[in-house]
């Protein structure tokens, strides 16, 4: 059978609130995090991810009294990130709950983190966070919440993070994050045809169609956050949609597969 794919929603976090903005900017609340948690598992979630949103430009690691908070309401893997600097910040984490730690600008400042992170924890911990940003006919990686261009080549970058140790990578179109129009197909396709690890796809998304598109150009897995947080679809009517269109998705409740036929 094949791997089934992730649906995985996004808290973005800010002063202990969920919030949302639209091509990281024009932030809005969208509720309290630990809520938010158990719903989605709830729906089906097979995956959450927790981001700090300010941790790294504020000079410090991603609450942890929240990441606490939300790991216990769970049963599902757990990632977190925000501020992730070195292996202590990534030790803590893991030790507040966290299954997986994200790690982005970090990483683009000193890119033998990930072999060290990986050795040390294994590279199943290690997701190496990617928010892109197109720039003429390439992209560029940008760090510290998407506000400095590194003007580093986001596709080169993430097949370095791979060859480096990296387990997944969750990568961001900042030019379709939270605009409801689709993930960056083209950037999606980009980098898994240079990559073998899991792609996370972020960005984007608005309808169920958009949810297929990301899984056909290359990436296994899709992140949303807006039309979950505006509980525009529920996750498990997502899955359903994902099996129509032939794949293969799992309901958490009882570990069954929905798959298309």
């Amino acid at each position: 059978m094949a791997l089934a794919v992730r649906i995985i929603p996004c808290l973005d976090v800010r002063e202990g609130r969920v919030v949302k903005g639209v091509k990281f900017t024009s932030i809005r609340d969208a509720g309290d995090p630990v809520e938010a948690a158990a719903r989605y598992e709830q729906e089906g979630a097979d995956e959450l991810c927790v981001l700090d949103i300010d941790a790294t430009s504020e000079g410090r690691a991603a609450t942890r009294k929240i990441i606490t908070a939300v790991a216990e309401q769970l049963t599902i893997p757990l990632t977190v990130g925000g501020g992730v600097g070195d292996e202590e910040a990534f030790d803590l984490l893991l030790h507040a709950g966290a299954d997986k730690v994200s790690i982005n600008s970090a990483a683009l400042a000193e890119p033998d983190l990930i072999s060290r992170l990986a050795k040390h924890y294994g590279s199943q911990c290690v997701v190496v966070a990617v928010d892109a940003k197109r720039a003429a006919q390439t992209w560029h990686a940008y760090t510290h919440g998407g506000r400095r261009d590194t003007q580093i080549d986001a596709v080169q970058w993430c097949v370095q993070a791979a060859k480096l140790g990296a387990g997944e990578l969750l990568v961001t179109s900042m030019d379709c994050d939270g605009t409801l129009s689709g993930y960056d197909t083209l950037l999606l396709e980009k980098i898994s045809s240079q990559v073998t690890i899991p792609l996370i796809a972020s960005g984007g998304a608005g309808n169920l169609e958009h949810f297929a598109a990301a899984l056909r150009n290359g990436a296994d897995a899709v992140l949303a956050a807006s039309v979950f947080h505006d509980q525009v679809y529920r996750i498990d009517v997502v899955k359903k949609s994902l099996a129509q269109a032939g794949f293969v998705a799992r309901l958490n409740s009882d570990a069954r597969y929905l798959a298309g036929n």
